[in-house]
């Protein structure tokens, strides 16, 4: 098996990310091979040793691994779907943004074209990929996640989620929701201080605190969650509903946006009103598990 050094990789897709994740390869000593359809966007790597394939096809041929970073699936299709290429026995991971479905019907393709193939999603940013910061999520079969990772360690923190290859487009948008549900929270509270002369270099440090506080309540409240059991330890629900009440009015006499406060208690309210007024918070995955249409 080749080793972490000398494992040839094909890059496919030299937007900023892709740059960054050729540019990795590079870095740890990988002869890689890229291809773009601005060809000009690959000088940089050429500099840097990287080798320019003249077509998809010739990219294909030069990697025991290829790395998909392209627009969206349609491009992965357009692109990978010519007639002058051919797929059979090579080893694709798409790191392509997408939805979980769009995901395992890239399997299912990649597979019936005889290729292997692992989907991926990439928890950073560009500068940050070949640091341990960055976080690359994997999934599809083990086997072939684990035959490649040294190879894929020189990207970041790799991570093997499991053999459903929607699995790594799941957890990306799942952690979309938390990053924009803290940020959204922050800049609530940084609205409504605001009116006071507080500004937001001095909230954020309270606000932190505050967020790293909440995130050590998860493990325990997943356990009500996956036990289906919701038994007020810390406060009940309808407490909680107050509360968001004080908020709403809050915002309001202040003139700050109640949008995100009242949307919260009115998930809230269908839960009490559905008899869960007793239980602890956690029992609100009962209103996010199923779609409500105003």
């Amino acid at each position: 098996m080749n080793n972490k050094t000398d494992a040839p990789i094909t890059v496919i897709g030299l937007g900023r990310m892709g740059q960054a994740l050729a540019g990795a390869f590079l870095k740890a000593g990988h002869p890689t091979t890229v291809w773009n359809r601005t060809a000009s966007k690959a000088d940089p790597l050429v500099a840097e040793g990287a080798q320019l394939a003249p077509t998809v096809g010739d990219a294909l041929k030069a990697g025991s691994l290829t790395i998909l970073c392209v627009t969206d699936y349609p491009a992965m299709y357009e692109l990978l779907g010519a007639d002058d290429v051919a797929l059979d026995g090579t080893m694709l991971i798409n790191l392509t943004s997408g939805d979980s479905t769009q995901a395992r019907e890239a399997a299912r393709w990649a597979e019936q074209h005889g290729a292997r193939y692992l989907d991926g999603a990439i928890m950073a940013i560009p500068s940050g990929i070949g640091t341990a910061e960055a976080v690359i999520l994997h999934s599809g079969p083990q086997q072939d996640f684990e035959a490649h990772q040294p190879a894929l360690d020189a990207l970041g923190t790799v991570t093997y989620l499991g053999a459903d290859h929607g699995l790594a487009s799941l957890y990306d948008v799942a952690g979309l929701a938390m990053m924009w549900s803290v940020l959204n929270a922050w800049l609530q509270g940084t609205a409504l201080l605001r009116t006071a002369g507080v500004d937001a270099a001095t909230y954020a440090p309270f606000a932190r605190q505050i967020a790293a506080g909440v995130a050590e309540w998860l493990p325990g409240y997943a356990e009500q969650i996956d036990s289906g059991s919701f038994p007020a330890e810390v406060s009940a629900l309808e407490t909680d509903a107050r509360a968001m009440t004080h908020l709403i009015e809050e915002s309001e006499a202040l003139g700050v946006n109640a949008e995100l406060p009242k949307l919260l208690k009115k998930m809230a309210d269908r839960s009490i009103a559905a008899g869960h007024g007793g239980e602890q918070y956690p029992v609100l995955i009962e209103e996010f598990g199923k779609p409500h249409n105003d």
